[in-house]
């Protein structure tokens, strides 16, 4: 269910539910109802009915994010499983050094004969996305296939670095490798034409750096686009037994293991720890996607409410019966296509005359 908010009168997200058309507009202004994907990919791949892609998340969550095993081990299945992805046709993945982190520049083939060092073009737009993984897994194979869908909607292309994981390098190592990437792309970018965006984990270091660039007066992206965000560290995810239950991807022990490994639990209230609890006035417009039946469901439902009060733009959209991350799997799953089409139409409203 898609729930506006816009300046300057905000409103109070809508209750959770299915709209009676899906797709089509709640209130006046919001995107219109997605269309077929336009991309080429050679041969048609048919969707993947959700309840085959909820028992191959299932398997990926038992495999790789198991507390109990060490974090190298998490990380290299993790890598494995994500390894094979559905790009569209034209995808170009080049790997750069930016701000001397390794990063994977995802362009479509229109995009990638432009600029593909850190100089955009003025009119390019590029989004700067940080993967999930709970700060201590997860590299850019992880979204590189909502990546690749994205530049081809948009034209634009997609940065994902691999920024330091915990507990190797614990709080602030992540925050302050964003920081650092952020500074190098908004200098060579035009103005108004970064939008920053981040999932699960990576959707927590993103909310946290727009942040920190607010607190110190410093220029902030277009926009921001928080999918299936995690934004609470402290949190009491058995607090509600049925998101429990039904998350097919995480579970309270695994998301409770990379909280201690990414900060002290007496940092978690630190708004560059868990974002949700900042002030959230003065932030850029939010585009928030998730899934009901997920574990960090809640965080998301609070950022809307919290930032709408404040006077933020905000669009929040939930998909009943999805689970956790399911916006990254375009190409196989219509809801995931839905959701990239939002993300597409966001990035074009508040990038516009950039």
């Amino acid at each position: 269910m898609i729930a506006r908010h816009a300046r300057p009168a905000p409103r109070k997200p809508s209750n959770p539910g299915e709209p009676s058309n899906p797709g089509e507009p709640s209130n006046p202004g919001e995107p219109p109802k997605p269309r077929e994907p336009r991309e080429s990919y050679g041969p048609r791949v048919p969707r993947v009915p959700p309840a085959v892609l909820r028992l191959g998340a299932r398997v990926l969550g038992r495999r790789c994010l198991d507390p109990a095993l060490p974090w190298p081990v998490q990380r290299a299945r993790l890598d494995q499983l994500t390894r094979p992805s559905l790009l569209p046709r034209g995808t170009t993945v080049t790997e750069q050094v930016i701000a001397g982190l390794r990063a994977e520049v995802v362009a479509t083939q229109s995009t990638s004969t432009q600029a593909t060092s850190t100089q955009a073009t003025s009119t390019q737009a590029t989004v700067l996305h940080f993967h999930g993984g709970g700060y201590c897994v997860g590299s850019a194979l992880t979204p590189r296939s909502w990546a690749a869908h994205l530049s081809a909607r948009t034209g634009g292309r997609v940065v994902l670095p691999e920024y330091r994981l915990a507990p190797e390098h614990p709080h602030p190592a992540a925050l302050h490798d964003a920081r650092a990437i952020w500074a190098e792309l908004f200098a060579g970018a035009g103005p108004g034409s970064v939008v920053v965006s981040g999932d699960s984990a990576g959707g927590g270091l993103a909310l946290a750096l727009i942040v920190s660039l607010r607190d110190e007066g410093q220029d902030l992206p277009a926009g921001c686009i928080l999918l299936s965000p995690w934004l609470d560290l402290g949190r009491d995810r058995r607090a509600v037994p049925d998101l429990v239950r039904r998350d097919v991807l995480l579970t309270p022990d695994w998301l409770a293991a990379c909280a201690r490994a990414y900060a002290a639990p007496a940092a978690w209230a630190d708004p560059s720890v868990s974002p949700l609890r900042a002030a959230h006035a003065g932030l850029p417009p939010l585009l928030i996607q998730a899934g009901t039946y997920e574990l960090l469901a809640p965080d998301a439902a609070l950022l809307a409410a919290s930032a709408s009060a404040a006077g933020v733009d905000v669009t929040y959209t939930r998909w009943p019966r999805l689970w956790h991350d399911f916006v990254l799997q375009p190409g196989l799953l219509a809801a995931a296509d839905s959701a990239l089409a939002q993300a597409a139409w966001f990035i074009s409203q508040v990038t516009a005359g950039s």
